[in-house]
Parts: structure tokens; C-alpha cells; sequence
């Protein structure tokens, strides 16, 4: 759905809007979320928490976003945390250079070009500035997007706000592996914040200042990578590969480790939970796909990259990176911290590896609004709504009274803090005619709504309405908590 009806709708719902708006001047990049966005977000990160976190028994942290430059030092980020940044000569407006191309040629730019490649890139498809039209630009230059942070009163202790969640999982796997008395493969999660000095934050939610992750970091022996226990419940599943110079085909995991097109099981069952995830979002297979990343495309610690993609309106957007990270993080911080991150099991002593699954919050938010937005004509009205997952809407149901007199009000007061009372989110209105209530609860996505109207006080039953097809039945309203928990949980259909 076009990007303008995603913006006019989370404006006009308060789901999501740039931060401090009444100001003129506010940077760009940053995001404040509503009630009912944030609790999209929330039960986003919830049902990874659910689906990924729990099911695989890993550990969850939450760490700190302030960290030591030495971290950083060790980490790369000092030196190779750049982007390629140019100005065109004519406006003083100030463009990522890969991108630039890239909207431009239509094609992928490898971060790894230098800039004097980029140089020739723009000369050779006559890049033009977006603002002005303009076709003379200075020298592409890198630019290091750390947000730095001055600490203590002397401000003689230089940090940074983190520009990735996964470096405090490093810091923290020798603590964990130790006290938590876990064995490898060991999944570390965490949902946080991250920072990025983007040098152009563009299309609301993609790019961002302040970016919400989470992330899952899995340390492994390397000399175990085919040993998984739990393969034999993915091998049949089939996932959406793009290799290398080729189109997107589904082949299953057994397949794909068969022909070594991952380093072993251990990446695919990983990449197959991560697929059944974003299933469990709402986004159909049909629009989801594994880029494999070519040398020139992947960061210089990864040994083998899978970008996670999701057709929308606006593309091919990439919500998670799937980078085989190797000892090189754990090997990093142990030169730099001088302490040893070793572990040793079955007799062997070494550095584990670690295989990541990190994916943008905020970017799935974006993507899963994108792919429920539904437009339709019914007669002479337009009708809007978010074909949302039941487990990520912001309530299940909505109660309504039909009027606010009679005992009707009271009646629906008191279904509301029952159903309440069993913990489903469920939303109360009694403001203007059932057909707007409707409307206002279809836009932002409740699956479910209930009217309480006269006869629900002589046989104890209420309408129950369906969002997506809008079909109504009546249910004894003693039924309604275990009826709604099997709806939520896809098992009965309406």
C-alpha cells in the first residue's frame, strides 16, 4: 500500500509520529509510538519472544546503550562503522552516496566500493540531487555515524550510544555461559535500542536514528555446527532462497544443507525459525526471501550472510541480518579487555562462534502495517482496515453498548472487566453510532467486536463481529472467554 496511506493512517490513529513535532526544528530520524502503536510494537516483541526465545530456551538480557569507546575499538566500529556521504554542489544538501546510486541505477551497491568507485558511479548513471536536480557533486567522503556521549562531570571518559544491540551480548557471554550453567549452542536474546547518526533518515520507520532491535546472537561450537537436535523438525520446511545471481525458489532445509548452501545445520534451523516468525506476523511466504549476500556486500567479519526481505510498496525492504559472525567478536573483545573468553567443554577448549538473527523493530511494525492495509469499497463508503494477526492487533475484542442507557452500559462494563479479568486485551467504546465504532477499531486492526444490546439482558447473548469478512453471530456471553482465547489462538475459526 502506498506509503502516504500508511502515514495518513498513523497519524490520524496516533500510532506512530516524529518526535517532539511541535518543535520546527526537531531532528529527523526519531519516532514516538502511540497507545495503540506501542502496543502493536509490544506484542511484536512478545510474540518473538514467544516464538523464538522461549520455544528455543535462550537467554534473555536487557543491556546497557551507553558503552566504552574500547568496546568499540575492539569491536571495528572506530574505523569501519562509515557510510559514504556526498554534496551536491548546488543546494548543500547532504546524500548517502550508495543509496544515491542506487535509486538512480535501480541496481545493489556494495558498501565495500571505495569512494573513488562511488565517484564513477555517479558520473556514470548522471546521478541527480533529489532536491534540486542538480548533477554536480563534491567527492564522496565516509562518514562514521557513532553518536558519541561525554560521561561524568569532567566529560574525560569518552563513550558511545551503541550502534548495534549485539555487542553487549559479547560483553556479557563469558557472565552468562558461566552463571546461568548453560552449554553451547547457547542463544543470547535481547529487544533494545540502538543508535545511527544517518546521514539521510528516510521513509518514516526504514531508516531511523534510533532504531529498535532484537536480536539473537547463537554461540556454538564450530566443530558441532551439524549438530542440531532439534533438525529433524525443519527439514521438510521450505524456504525462500535468492542465491547468488539467481531467483528467489523455495528449497527445504535438508535440501539446502544437502547442497551446502549453508555452512550447516545449525544456520538453517536458525533461518527456518526466523521464516516461521515472520509467518506467525502475518507476512505471507509469498513476499518474503533469504538475499544471499556476495563478498563485496557483507561485513568484513561475516563468513556467510543472509539478508531477510519483505516485498512492500516500497520494495524489497531488508528486516533481518543473518550474518555467521565466526570467534571474530568473542576474539575482538578478548584482545582489547585482556580477559579470557574461552570456553571449554568435552575436553577441547576454544572460542565459540556465534551465528546472528538481527531484526529491526520498528521495520517490522512498518512492514507488517503495510502488508495488512485494506481499502475497499462497500456502496458509496469507503472502508479501511489492518488485516492484523489476532496476536499482534492491539486488543482482540472491542465491547460496545449499543446505548449508554437501560442497564446496557452497565452490562457491557461488566462483560469488558470479565474478560479482562481472564487476560484479553479487550478495548471498551460507547462513544457515537455502532458503525463508526466499527470503523475506529477496523482501522487500527481489532480482530473482534461485541455489541451488547437489549436482548443481551433477556437471553444473555451478544452480537460477536468479525473484522475481516464483518460477519455476525450471536454467542452466550458465558462462552465469550474460552470462544476468544481459541480464536486468538487459531484453534476454531469464526
Amino acid at each position: 500500500m502506498p506509503k502516504e496511506e500508511i502515514a495518513n493512517l498513523a497519524l490520524r490513529r496516533s500510532l506512530f509520529y516524529p518526535s517532539a513535532d511541535i518543535y520546527p526544528k526537531s531532528p529527523s530520524g526519531f519516532f514516538d509510538f502511540g497507545p495503540d502503536g506501542e502496543t502493536i510494537r509490544r506484542k511484536i516483541i512478545n510474540l518473538w519472544r514467544k516464538q523464538l526465545v522461549e520455544k528455543e530456551e535462550m537467554v534473555e538480557i536487557f543491556g546497557s546503550q551507553i558503552l566504552p569507546e574500547a568496546v568499540f575499538k575492539a569491536s571495528g566500529h572506530l574505523q569501519n562503522f562509515n557510510d559514504p556521504i556526498v554534496q551536491c554542489s548546488k543546494c548543500n544538501s547532504l546524500h548517502r552516496a550508495d543509496k544515491l546510486i542506487e535509486m538512480h541505477s535501480k541496481g545493489i551497491v556494495p558498501e565495500s566500493l571505495s569512494t573513488a568507485e562511488l565517484d564513477k558511479l555517479i558520473k556514470k548513471h548522471s546521478v541527480k540531487c533529489p532536491k534540486c536536480r542538480g548533477s554536480d557533486f563534491a567527492t564522496v567522503k565516509k562518514f562514521n555515524m557513532m553518536m558519541k556521549v561525554d560521561i561524568g562531570a569532567t566529560g574525560d571518559v569518552p563513550c558511545y550510544l551503541r550502534p548495534e544491540t549485539c555487542q553487549t551480548i559479547f560483553l556479557d557471554f563469558s557472565r552468562l555461559y558461566k552463571t546461568m550453567r548453560q552449554n553451547l549452542p547457547l542463544g543470547i536474546a535481547q529487544a533494545g535500542k540502538s543508535f545511527r547518526n544517518e546521514i539521510s533518515p528516510r521513509n518514516s520507520l526504514i531508516r531511523e536514528r534510533e532504531i529498535g532491535q532484537i536480536e539473537v546472537e547463537v554461540f556454538f561450537n564450530p566443530s558441532k555446527i551439524d549438530e542440531v537436535p532439534n533438525f529433524a523438525a525443519v527439514e521438510n520446511y521450505n524456504l525462500n532462497l535468492m542465491l547468488l545471481g539467481k531467483k528467489t525458489s523455495a528449497i527445504s532445509c535438508k535440501d539446502a544443507v544437502k547442497k551446502k548452501l549453508f555452512s550447516g545445520k545449525l544456520v538453517a534451523y536458525y533461518i527456518a525459525r526466523l521464516q516461521q516468525l515472520y509467518e506467525a506476523f502475518g507476512i505471507p511466504v509469498s513476499k518474503m526471501r533469504f538475499r544471499e549476500l556476495d563478498k563485496d556486500e557483507k561485513a568484513f567479519y561475516a563468513k556467510e550472510t543472509w539478508d531477510f526481505e519483505v516485498e512492500t510498496d516500497l520494495g524489497w525492504i531488508e528486516l533481518v541480518a543473518c550474518n555467521y559472525r565466526t570467534d571474530y567478536d568473542l576474539k575482538s573483545h578478548q584482545k582489547e579487555s585482556q580477559q579470557k573468553l574461552a570456553v571449554k567443554e568435552d575436553g577441547e577448549e576454544f572460542i565459540p562462534h556465534v551465528f546472528e538473527l538481527s531484526a529491526g523493530i520498528d521495520r517490522t511494525f512498518y512492514v507488517a502495517l503495510d502488508l495488512a492495509f485494506r481499502k475497499e469499497k462497500r456502496g458509496a463508503e469507503e472502508r479501511i482496515y489492518l488485516k492484523l494477526p489476532a496476536k499482534i492487533a492491539p486488543y482482540l475484542v472491542a465491547v460496545f453498548p449499543l446505548v449508554k442507557k437501560d442497564g446496557l452500559f452497565e452490562k457491557a462494563k461488566e462483560i469488558f472487566n470479565e474478560l479482562n479479568s481472564f487476560g484479553i486485551d479487550v478495548f471498551f467504546d460507547e462513544k457515537g453510532s455502532i458503525g463508526k465504532r466499527y470503523a475506529r477499531v477496523d482501522e487500527i486492526g481489532v480482530p473482534f467486536a461485541i455489541t451488547v444490546d437489549y436482548d443481551s439482558l433477556k437471553d444473555k447473548t451478544v452480537t460477536l463481529r468479525e473484522r475481516d469478512s464483518m460477519k455476525q453471530k450471536r454467542v452466550k456471553i458465558e462462552e465469550l472467554p474460552v470462544l476468544l482465547w481459541k480464536l486468538q489462538a487459531d484453534k476454531e475459526r469464526f
